[in-house]
């Protein structure tokens, strides 16, 4: 008796509960909760999404065309309605600016996106099968490798005009790939040799479930990464190759070709490289800040 009342008495309602475990969280469960706390993840995402709306939208900041020049402007300082100045041609640079920033938006964007397919998708193979794929394959990686970009947009974008932003998006796909194969086969061989995925060969799982369901799920994190650093690497080559005259031609407005015509004119009209050079380094340095922050969130070793 003394137990019945024991158990029933005030405050309590009978059998006592067990605490509840709390769920395990997954990787990208922990990655976006770090992310969102993360004063450099938000201030990077901030300024892309910034750089996103002028890109596409430039109409909502300047009413001015960057084709509307007038050599009686040339190289003159800021005006009304002109806060940048005027450029060679007479054309305001603020006009230019804001629209430059699509061409290497454009650029970066899908340059990351054909590199990852394509590298994630030849590293992924190597990694899996091994064997006499993973040797070509690691061959012309290296071959790849020793071919400077530089070198090679010199010599291939001088015989292909880069009207548009896809010649040059087709280049860097071209030649940008190697490092991201070489992140994904490592991350495979890594994923390949985890007991889980053992056990499904052991259970008798093909080959594309085995890909599908567990390996690339647990490898697919450092290609993101490497990716998304590399986004900004390639909105800088971009101006580079634009600066040495093979990259974007007019009409496309970028930042490179006004950095290419304001370098001569440095000390006479300081405005005309400052502008586009600061708009290209804030791009970049957003972009692997935004890198940095999620290579900090799926990487556990950094936390």
């Amino acid at each position: 008796m003394p137990d019945l009342l024991e158990k029933n008495a005030p405050g309590q309602t009978g059998a006592p509960q067990a605490d509840k475990p709390e769920k395990a969280r997954s990787l990208w469960g922990d990655a976006r909760s770090t992310l969102l706390r993360s004063p450099v993840f938000l201030i990077s995402s901030a300024l892309i999404l910034l750089l996103l709306v002028v890109a596409f939208w430039p109409g909502l900041f300047t009413s001015t065309s960057p084709y509307d020049c007038d050599l009686a402007n040339s190289r003159g300082g800021s005006a009304s309605g002109h806060p940048f100045g005027f450029d060679t041609q007479g054309c305001d640079v603020y006009a230019r600016t804001l629209y430059g920033t699509k061409a290497s938006i454009m650029v970066g964007l899908f340059t990351t996106v054909g590199v990852f397919l394509l590298g994630g998708l030849l590293g992924m193979l190597a990694g899996y099968f091994g064997g006499w794929w993973d040797a070509i394959l690691s061959r012309i990686t290296d071959i790849f490798f020793g071919i400077p970009i530089v070198l090679g947009g010199l010599v291939i974008l001088s015989v292909v005009r880069a009207d548009t932003v896809w010649p040059v998006i087709g280049f860097m796909v071209a030649f940008g790939w190697p490092p991201i194969a070489r992140v994904a086969r490592g991350s495979v061989i890594t994923a390949m040799g985890q007991d889980y995925v053992q056990a499904a060969k052991a259970l008798g799982a093909d080959n594309r479930r085995i890909m599908m369901r567990h390996v690339l799920p647990n490898a697919v994190a450092p290609v993101i990464v490497v990716s998304t650093i590399a986004l900004g690497t390639f909105i800088s080559m971009e101006a580079t190759l634009s600066v040495l005259g093979v990259g974007l031609q007019p009409p496309t407005v970028s930042w490179g070709q006004d950095i290419s015509n304001a370098a001569l004119q440095y000390r006479n009209a300081p405005h005309m490289l400052m502008w586009p050079a600061a708009a290209l380094s804030l791009t970049v340095l957003s972009f692997i800040m935004l890198g940095e922050a999620v290579r900090n969130a799926l990487d556990p070793k950094q936390r």
